[in-house]
């Protein structure tokens, strides 16, 4: 049975979900969604309010609606972030799917889209796309670039650099501007990572069944 491990916030995880997080496998939207909401509400108060992590759906609906995105993302008040951060997918349609995640991340302070792949050039397309259709949104026309990434060694870990490079500038970015680094990232850093996410889940778990009792 298919179990619901965890629900926060938004997302609902479960077994089958956070299995991926053993290796080798690649990470699905549900997992990658989960991660950005929890490191977005990790943010102190003051960074949390200037920073905007998305989920694989929101990225997914920018990348395939065109002109129609503006009144849907109002609310997200995008403009006004210094640091938007979005999971980009190979996949043409509007649900799931897909073979490669990377990362596209908005710096208002550069007025600059970067892109992170660990595949170099392979979501090229799909993210230039994003951006063109986020730009319409945003103050002075930003700037297009593929940005030196950590390539992954393996098939199955794009999902994994995704979260983890997300991390790193969410940590990085309000301490030193658009001076980022991300040399910790290592396919051995990445390994790691994947049993400190499936902790964090299970830490979760563990205190919200605690919480609602019997």
């Amino acid at each position: 049975m298919d179990q619901v491990v965890l629900s926060y916030g938004d997302c609902l995880l479960r077994s089958s979900d956070v299995a991926l997080l053993d290796g080798p496998h690649w990470l699905n939207d549900n997992i990658i969604g989960f991660i950005f909401e929890f490191l977005a509400s990790t943010l102190a108060p003051s960074t949390a309010k200037r920073v905007a992590l998305l989920s694989p759906e929101v990225s997914q609906f920018i990348k395939c609606c065109g002109n129609d995105v503006q009144e849907f993302l109002q609310p997200l008040d995008l403009p006004k972030k210094d640091l938007v951060l979005l999971p980009v997918n190979d996949n043409a349609g509007t649900e799931a799917g897909g073979t490669h995640w990377s990362l596209l991340a908005y710096l208002r302070s550069a007025r600059e889209f970067l892109h992170y792949d660990s595949a170099p050039g392979t979501n090229a397309p799909h993210a230039r796309l994003m951006a063109r259709n986020l730009s319409s949104m945003l103050a002075g026309k930003p700037h297009y670039r593929e940005e030196e990434a950590p390539a992954q060694h393996n098939s199955y870990d794009c999902g994994m650099y995704v979260v983890c490079v997300a991390q790193a500038l969410c940590e990085q970015y309000f301490r030193g501007g658009n001076n980022l680094s991300l040399q910790i990232i290592t396919p051995q850093y990445v390994t790691l990572k994947r049993s400190e996410w499936k902790e964090i889940i299970r830490g979760l778990g563990s205190h919200s069944k605690a919480t609602c009792g019997p």
